[in-house]
């Protein structure tokens, strides 16, 4: 007889799709794209399934068990930008293909380490951000459930991009320019959680049920 999955298994599963979405995310967010003269990082594809993931863990599991995947995720980011760091660093093989393969890497996973660190200080403050209100809301007896969802994301998300920004590209350009990408960042990725909300709805109930 076949094992049902229970809440613990579940939660291992979230983890590690909250740390695989979160690892991809920085990789292809040196991509950049524009949609109505506004232009996105590639990461706005995927890194919205971040905040996704928290809002459910943070309603099945609460605050304990969402922030705990949250520093897994900011603890598992460092061990690939320092092997990401190293590998880069490493003299490569002189022949034509591993070359060209060290350039590729070196342009695709160099980032600076002003980068690095808006990136983590971001993502830190944006998900435990989006977890607290979460938590904090249905605690205060609010159970209507997008509301929350969508609330959470929104300051989440407003504060990861107004962070990230800010400590990117300060000195870079204009002032007008960073808000504009705050802005339309943020509502992006709220707009993607509205969106998808049906799914993070079913996916709650179905964790919810589970022993």
């Amino acid at each position: 007889m076949k094992n049902k999955m229970n809440k613990n298994d579940l939660y291992q599963i979230l983890t590690g799709l909250f740390v695989a979405c979160l690892l991809i995310s920085n990789i292809i967010g040196g991509k950049t794209f524009t949609v109505f003269n506004i232009t996105l990082p590639c990461s706005v594809i995927i890194f919205p399934i971040v905040f996704i993931v928290n809002d459910v863990m943070s309603e099945v599991y609460g605050f304990a068990k969402a922030s705990r995947a949250i520093w897994i995720g900011f603890a598992m980011n460092i061990l690939a930008s320092i092997a990401y760091t190293v590998t880069i660093a490493l003299p490569a093989t002189e022949t034509a293909s591993n070359l060209t393969i060290s350039g590729a890497m070196a342009t695709a996973l160099g980032s600076s380490w002003r980068i690095l660190m808006g990136s983590f200080v971001a993502y830190l403050c944006g998900s435990l951000l989006n977890t607290y209100v979460m938590v904090k809301l249905k605690g205060d007896g609010d159970n209507r459930l997008m509301f929350r969802c969508v609330l959470s994301t929104l300051l989440g998300e407003s504060v990861d991009a107004l962070l990230f920004i800010t400590i990117v590209f300060s000195g870079a350009l204009p002032i007008g320019t960073m808000a504009i990408m705050i802005v339309s960042q943020a509502i992006f990725k709220t707009v993607y959680e509205f969106l998808i909300f049906p799914v993070t709805k079913i996916v709650i109930k179905k964790a919810s049920a589970l022993e």
